[in-house]
């Protein structure tokens, strides 16, 4: 048995010019497709294929990078590059919900589902950290992920991404209304609530 072992696998740190027995092929020495090298298999001898007729790129070229990237030159951008009106709210809260809740509940406390099985460091939106944060840097993270958290980009697009700011920004506001903003009906509401 032990013979027969040795025999297949080889003395370990042993060195011989003769090529290693791979009972699995390493991936290096994989066939495959190079970028920009010719083909022998295809008529036209090129390996990279053109795309398939009416193939559209995911996310599309835009005029303004900040809506595409949330950055401004070297830094994080300010300010929600769409008008925010109540159906880009809408919009927001319905992928909000569907996308960002089960990790950061649905008021943005960090408590959603997800933190039930032992999920932890899931930000707060109503901290000040996140609160003080430029809407282009919360862009970003929804599109490209941030620690644990995937990126969106490839399902969200960039307006729906931008609904979201514009709702987490909305959730921000109400969870946190200095008592002077408030009217009397308001006010009064607040003490029967919380008596």
């Amino acid at each position: 048995m032990v013979i027969t072992v040795v025999a297949t696998a080889g003395l370990r740190g042993t060195k011989s010019r003769r090529p290693p027995l791979e009972i699995f092929p390493d991936m290096v020495r994989q066939l495959k497709v190079k970028e920009q090298a010719p083909s022998v298999f295809f008529p036209d001898g090129r390996a990279s294929r053109m795309p398939v007729a009416g193939t559209v790129c995911w996310e599309e070229p835009v005029e303004n990078p900040y809506f595409s990237t949330g950055i401004i030159g070297d830094q994080w951008g300010e300010g929600i590059p769409l008008e925010v009106s109540m159906d880009t709210l809408r919009m927001g809260k319905e992928r909000f919900e569907i996308y960002c809740s089960a990790c950061h509940g649905l008021a943005g406390y960090g408590n959603g589902i997800a933190t039930h099985f032992n999920l932890f460091g899931v930000p707060n939106y109503h901290q000040d950290h996140t609160r003080q944060m430029p809407d282009g840097q919360l862009f970003y993270i929804i599109t490209h992920g941030q620690g644990m958290m995937l990126g969106y980009g490839a399902n969200l697009s960039l307006e729906e991404r931008w609904a979201i700011v514009a709702y987490i920004r909305a959730l921000q506001k109400s969870q946190n209304v200095p008592l002077g903003e408030l009217s009397e009906e308001q006010k009064r509401l607040l003490k029967e609530a919380n008596p």
